[in-house]
C-alpha cells in the first residue's frame, strides 16, 4: 500500500512523498508521484501518530474497571483522535482493584486487540503525598513498597512501564532506584517535594514529571519546589496537559519554552467521560466527578480537579494555535518525545523506513481524517 500528499512530516518539515506500508511497517519512503498511490491525501498533513502516556480512559470505561471489553473498546475507537500508542493509566485505589486492573490489560494484550497499540501501563499511585493528591482517593494511598509493586508488577506480566510517586515518600528511593533499574520510567507527582527532594529523585533515577503544574508544589524564586525542578532540569522528561483549563495558555507557554522540543510530553489525563454524551453519573477511585462545560472534571460538590475529557489532536491544536508554541514543537510532544521517553522511539514517534506504519492525516483544523494503526485504517 502507498500513501501520498504534498505535506508528509519528514524530518521535521514537510515533504512532498510517499509512504509505502507493509506488514505493519513502512518500508520504503519516496519522492512524490514516484509510485502508482492506493491513497491520495493531495495536501492534507500527515504525520506520526500519537501517543498518550498518561489516560484513564474514555468512552464510559476507567483502566481501574478492569473489564476487558471496555479496554478493547477504547483500544479500537480512540485513533479517531489521532492515538495510536497508548499507555492505559490507573488511579490509587485498593490493592485488590489495582491487581485487577493491571491484569486486565496483561490479559488483553496476550489475547489479542484492534486499534491503538497498548505500550503498557502507567500505574499511576498509590504512592503518593496526601497534601497534593488532588482527586486521588486518600483512603487508598499507600507508603512506597518494592515488595508491593513487585506484586503488582507481576500480576501485570511486566507491563507495567511507566510509575507516578512521590519521591518524598519513597523511603532511600528504593522504589525509585528498583523501578530504574528494571526499565519502569519514573515520573515525579501528586508530590510535596522540595526543588532538593526533587533533586536526589532524579539522581536515584527518576527521569520524568507528572502532568507539570498540578499535584505539586509550585514555583517561587526562593522555594523552586517541583515546578522550578521541571523548568531547571532540561533533559528529564515533563508531561503537560494541554486543554488550556489545567494550566493558563501562558503557563503552557512557559513550561514548553523552558523544557524544549525534545523532552516536552502532552498528556491528556483523560476520564471515562471522554467521547460520552453531555451528562450522566461518573466517578474517579470510587468517588463521583461532574464535568463542567469546559470540559474538566471535579470530583462532585468541589473545586478540585479529577481529569479531562481533552482529545489529543485538540491538545495539538492548542498548544500550537493559542499556546503559540511552534509546530515541530508541539508534534514532538505527542510523538517522538514520548516515544523516547518509554524507550520504543527506533519504531515509534516518526515517519521513517523500518518504522511501524501509525500514521495519521490531519485536516488544517487538526480534524482526524484518518488514522492507521500499524499499517491498519481505522476511520
Amino acid at each position: 500500500m502507498i500513501l501520498q500528499s504534498t505535506r508528509v512530516w519528514i524530518g521535521g518539515q514537510f515533504l512532498a512523498a510517499q509512504l509505502e506500508i507493509a506488514d505493519g511497517k513502512i518500508t520504503r519512503v519516496y519522492p512524490y508521484g514516484t509510485r502508482e498511490t492506493d491513497e491520495d491525501y493531495g495536501n492534507k498533513r500527515i504525520v506520526p501518530g500519537f501517543i498518550d502516556v498518561h489516560t484513564h480512559g474514555a468512552y464510559g470505561f476507567d483502566t481501574n474497571d478492569g473489564e476487558p471489553e471496555g479496554l478493547r473498546d477504547w483500544m479500537r475507537r480512540i485513533p479517531e483522535e489521532g492515538v495510536t500508542g497508548i499507555l492505559p493509566t490507573t488511579v490509587t485505589q485498593m490493592p485488590d482493584v489495582l491487581t485487577r486492573a493491571v491484569a486486565n490489560v496483561a490479559a488483553v494484550v496476550k489475547e489479542g486487540y484492534e486499534g491503538a497499540e497498548i505500550l503498557g501501563i502507567h500505574f499511576e499511585g498509590p504512592y503518593l503525598d496526601m497534601e497534593y493528591k488532588g482527586a486521588q482517593p486518600p483512603e487508598a494511598i499507600a507508603k512506597a513498597s518494592v515488595e508491593q509493586f513487585q506484586m503488582y508488577q507481576k500480576a501485570a506480566e511486566g507491563l507495567i512501564r511507566y510509575i507516578t510517586l512521590a519521591p518524598e515518600h519513597d523511603p532511600d528511593f528504593a522504589l525509585t532506584r528498583y523501578c530504574s533499574s528494571t526499565g519502569v520510567v519514573v515520573s515525579m507527582g501528586h508530590s510535596s517535594a522540595t526543588y532538593d527532594e526533587a533533586m536526589m529523585g532524579i539522581a536515584n533515577g527518576a527521569m520524568s514529571m507528572t502532568h507539570v503544574y498540578n499535584g505539586m508544589t509550585g514555583l517561587h524564586h526562593r522555594n523552586p519546589g517541583l515546578v522550578g525542578t521541571a523548568f531547571r532540569v532540561r533533559d528529564i522528561y515533563g508531561e503537560i496537559i494541554c486543554d488550556g483549563c489545567h494550566s493558563h495558555l501562558a503557563a503552557l507557554n512557559d513550561f514548553v519554552t523552558s523544557k524544549g522540543r525534545d523532552y516536552t510530553v502532552m498528556i491528556t489525563d483523560s476520564l471515562r467521560p471522554k467521547h460520552c454524551p453531555p451528562g450522566g453519573d461518573y466517578e474517579l477511585g470510587g468517588h463521583p466527578i461532574e464535568i463542567s462545560e469546559s470540559g474538566l472534571a471535579y470530583l462532585k460538590g468541589t473545586k478540585t480537579i479529577a481529569g479531562s475529557t481533552l482529545y489529543m489532536n485538540r491538545g495539538l491544536k492548542i498548544l500550537t494555535e493559542e499556546a503559540l508554541i511552534p509546530f515541530d514543537t508541539a508534534l514532538n510532544s505527542c510523538t517522538i518525545n514520548p516515544a523516547r521517553c518509554l524507550g520504543v522511539d527506533d519504531r515509534k514517534g516518526k515517519l521513517a523506513a523500518g518504522y511501524d506504519a501509525d500514521v495519521v492525516v490531519l485536516e488544517d483544523d487538526y480534524d482526524v481524517y484518518q488514522t492507521y494503526c500499524r499499517g491498519v485504517k481505522m476511520l
